[in-house]
């Protein structure tokens, strides 16, 4: 559709080990509509970095993209050779990693890496990539910009090496932005900051997938929601829907043990047992052994993802459109 800056269909990737086939992303299915925030809600686990990694062409041996399509602003870029996607990266498509040290060169100073990306993409000036870095800095919340800009990521602290991965994937105002947990290892003033600046960029016309466990963070930015499970998507809608009228049994879990850890109650509410093995995935619904409302068509059948009451709302639950008793 032309109002979606990315549309994956039918995305199924892999990691073929000696003990069998890992379907970290199977059958994943999602729109990011553009100049909005789209968020991905889930469990450590359940195939959100996973998805952002196959979007960017980062899958690493043994995985790799066994089928489906993504397109970004209109173009497929599913086949894309490694050159032609490291001409996107930066530019059109960046990412916001988890562990900034394992993204930053540590023998190259912070400034120089963000304003590599400007001259690499932009074809910027040298003054004029090291004035953007430098007022990139000052907007992600770095104190004393133009001395960190010296600085080399073993000097910096998690927090300040997380804002530096931040302006990197945001100085060159990509079409797309992924951002996988950007803010967790910021306080909450610099959280605020930090999404801030994310809606500033949607206004100018960025559209972002946010990738969090964090529902907080997902209810407060984004414009619609999408919830995985081992793998899979489990339930869809826009934020007002999903959090006030969620219907598959996992949602209003995740949505319940949030609710009990912000309301102080005095017994945290959890979800029983744990995420199924990806290698050995159960033959019906992924979640029927946790679930309290699993019946013999759970067990033995995957469900679709089915429309529940509300434009854009679906889940992939049997009991979708049984009301609550």
């Amino acid at each position: 559709m032309a109002d979606n800056t990315l549309e994956i269909r039918n995305l199924n990737t892999s990691f073929f080990t000696q003990h069998g086939e890992v379907r970290a992303v199977n059958d994943v299915s999602l729109d990011v509509r553009r100049a909005q925030i789209t968020g991905i809600v889930g469990e450590s686990g359940c195939g959100k970095s996973m998805t952002a990694r196959s979007v960017m062409g980062l899958v690493r041996y043994p995985g790799r993209i066994v089928s489906g399509r993504i397109r970004l602003d209109g173009k497929e870029i599913t086949g894309l050779s490694k050159k032609e996607m490291c001409s996107l990266r930066g530019n059109e498509l960046s990412m916001i990693f988890q562990e900034p040290m394992s993204s930053l060169n540590p023998v190259m100073k912070v400034g120089k890496q963000v304003e590599e990306t400007l001259r690499i993409h932009q074809h910027v000036t040298k003054e004029e990539a090291a004035r953007r870095t430098e007022e990139i800095f000052r907007e992600v919340g770095i104190s004393d910009a133009r001395s960190r800009m010296a600085c080399y990521p073993h000097q910096l602290s998690g927090g300040l090496r997380q804002r530096v991965m931040i302006a990197m994937a945001m100085i060159c105002k990509p079409k797309l932005l992924i951002a996988d947990e950007p803010t967790t290892a910021l306080d909450v003033t610099v959280e605020a900051q930090i999404l801030s600046l994310m809606k500033r960029l949607c206004e100018g016309g960025t559209s972002i997938l946010l990738i969090s466990h964090n529902l907080g963070v997902i209810a407060q930015v984004c414009d619609y929601v999408y919830v995985m499970y081992a793998g899979r998507i489990v339930e869809q809608a826009d934020t007002c829907t999903l959090f006030d009228h969620p219907v598959h049994p996992y949602t209003r879990a995740l949505l319940g043990a949030a609710s009990s850890l912000r309301s102080g109650a005095a017994r945290l509410e959890t979800i029983p047992g744990g995420v199924p093995n990806l290698l050995h995935l159960p033959s019906g619904c992924s979640f029927s052994p946790r679930c309290e409302k699993c019946a013999r068509q759970c067990q033995n059948e995957v469900p679709q993802m089915l429309p529940v009451s509300g434009e854009g709302h679906l889940a992939r639950c049997y009991f979708a459109n049984v009301p609550e008793e």
